[in-house]
């Protein structure tokens, strides 16, 4: 190739104008091709996403092409085009590794979207140096034209591959089929990719729902606790199973629902919508009986300085709930729950139900001692309770969607829901709210609240919806209730829904159901544990890998372009 300066001082800024304006026109049209025809149906690859690649890629090869006007400043015009040349194989490089690891088309057609734009985008050069700067172009450069692409599929396959073995060596499913399900979810809400692998890593277990019913003259509340974790973000697995509960289950039996939260961390998050269908047609079934227990004790509350126990016996069931608060309580083991059940045989309490209050974050407390402390106050709050005298009850409920807190604000769509239990004068407000947590301080916040519409006692639970989570871009992944709304507002839409079960107060009966659903799949603990340790292997590895494949592919090309 015979080199000459490029852009003479007379016509280099109309020249590099026109250069210019060949190039933007050229990307116009040829993303316009790619989104249309070429990336057509990929959910993510609309003409937005497409011109957005074709950005970053320019941001790639307008370094080089910087890099080159420098260097002709000092070794001449050879080393523009050279670095010139070199930016468009770092372009094919760069297209063809975000778009084979992200994009859901064949290979076909992620090639040649890979291709397709640096080669429309050369042709300008090629042009310009043509007919304008008297540059004669010989066979090397085409020769190179040819190479480079080869060079840099290879480069850009042989680095996804090996990202790829990782992660059928650690889980047996391709990392990057997973990369793209998750951007699926992530881009456009699409949960069906990421679930049916989640499917095939899952594991089964039997799963227990259990439910406090009221009955008046006709179903009046339901508090559901499913032992499940409703995770594990946005709308994948179990994420939005405590607002699909409270809505079916509201469906069925015409009455309020309320979901809090069991005693299960994340290897209970189930795998799939299908599986939820199978926790809410069980639910379903378990509503239809009559309650038949008339009598009450009233709300008791146990600290000991740590751990907090909340307990009401209805006949021979109890509900019980637990929390650290203002220390952070996050989720809660199962051993908890099967202490409680052996405490409750020794009161002749056949059927308790126990729930995660998942009502603070704030400094963290070291988990053995939380559950000691736990275990402490169930055992004293619950032979407390006992010993009390059984009453006649009234329940009324409601539920309250506030308007204005959306998901990034941390309110899922099943907004707030109190059922409120009078036992002789006494009114206790069980506030429930669609939320992973809440803000330290904010519970005690919203007690007191109750207290002065009326309310003597209380608990305030969130169901750990993640349906929030992975919907804004902070750190935690989600803001917990309280963090970016406004307390005031939050607490008058508590005060709101209590307001309206006071009102509707009625004489009822309560009884406990539980069932046990056979052959759910969940994510399980061994397969989160990969699925963690996976994100970072594959971190590690493409630390590892990415200087030495595409640095030799480089050194490579820049080799053949010394030649030209």
């Amino acid at each position: 190739m015979s080199t000459v300066a490029l852009f003479p001082s007379i016509n280099g800024l109309m020249n590099g104008s026109v250069f210019g304006f060949s190039l933007f026109a050229t990307n116009l049209v040829v993303d316009q091709i790619i989104s249309k025809a070429v990336l057509d149906g990929d959910p993510i690859y609309d003409l937005r996403r497409t011109t957005g690649l074709s950005l970053f890629t320019w941001v790639f090869w307008i370094f080089f092409s910087f890099v080159g006007v420098i260097a002709a400043l000092y070794f001449g015009f050879s080393w523009w085009v050279r670095l010139f040349l070199l930016g468009f194989s770092a372009a094919i490089i760069f297209r063809s590794t975000v778009l084979g690891s992200t994009s859901s088309m064949g290979r076909g057609r992620v090639l040649f979207a890979s291709l397709v734009q640096p080669f429309a985008c050369i042709i300008p050069f090629l042009i310009m140096s043509f007919f304008v700067v008297w540059v004669k172009i010989d066979y090397s450069v085409l020769l190179f034209l040819v190479l480079s692409p080869i060079i840099g599929i290879l480069a850009s396959s042989l680095f996804i591959f090996l990202l790829d073995r990782t992660g059928k060596q650690a889980l047996g499913v391709s990392a990057m089929s997973l990369l793209k399900a998750f951007l699926l979810n992530w881009v456009v809400d699409l949960n069906a990719p990421l679930e049916v692998l989640l499917e095939k890593l899952g594991e089964s277990h039997d799963v227990e729902v259990s439910l406090l019913k009221f009955d008046s003259s006709k179903p009046k509340a339901i508090i559901v606790v499913p032992s499940i974790h409703p995770g594990p973000f946005k709308n994948i697995g179990s994420s939005p199973l405590p607002s699909m509960l409270k809505t079916a289950l509201e469906r069925e039996s015409k009455c309020v629902v309320g979901v809090p939260h069991g005693l299960l961390g994340h290897e209970f998050d189930l795998a799939s919508q299908l599986q939820n269908q199978k926790i809410v047609s069980c639910a379903a079934e378990l509503t239809n009986f009559a309650a038949s227990e008339a009598k009450a004790t009233s709300f008791v509350k146990v600290s000991n300085g740590l751990g907090t126990a909340c307990c009401q016996i209805f006949g021979n069931s109890a509900f019980m709930s637990f929390s650290l608060a203002p220390k952070t309580t996050e989720d809660l083991p199962h051993d908890l729950g099967l202490f409680v059940s052996q405490e409750a045989q020794k009161h002749e309490l056949s059927c308790p139900v126990v729930v995660n209050a998942h009502n603070s974050i704030g400094e963290t407390v070291e988990p053995d001692e939380a559950l000691a402390s736990l275990k402490a106050a169930a055992a004293t709050c619950l032979e407390k309770t006992a010993s009390l005298k059984q009453s006649s009850f009234e329940v009324g409920a409601a539920t309250v969607f506030p308007k204005g807190f959306t998901l990034k604000d941390g309110m899922g769509p099943g907004g707030i829901t109190v059922v409120v239990v009078k036992v002789g004068e006494q009114r206790t407000a069980y506030v429930v709210i669609d939320g992973n947590n809440m803000v330290t301080g904010l519970r005690e916040e919203i007690l007191s609240g109750l207290l002065s519409i009326g309310v003597d006692e209380g608990e305030v639970f969130t169901t750990d919806t993640h349906a929030v989570n992975a919907v804004v871009l902070i750190e935690r992944g989600y803001h917990p209730v309280g963090e970016t709304m406004d307390h005031q507002k939050l607490i008058e839409y508590v005060n709101k829904a209590t307001l309206s079960a006071l009102s509707n107060l009625e004489r009822a009966k309560a009884s406990c159901n539980k069932a046990t659903v056979p052959d759910v799949k969940v994510i399980g603990e061994e397969s989160l544990q990969k699925l963690c340790l996976l994100i970072d292997t594959n971190l590690k590895r493409a630390k590892k890998i990415v200087v030495p494949i595409f640095a030799s592919s480089g050194l490579l090309l820049m080799l053949f372009l010394m030649f030209l």
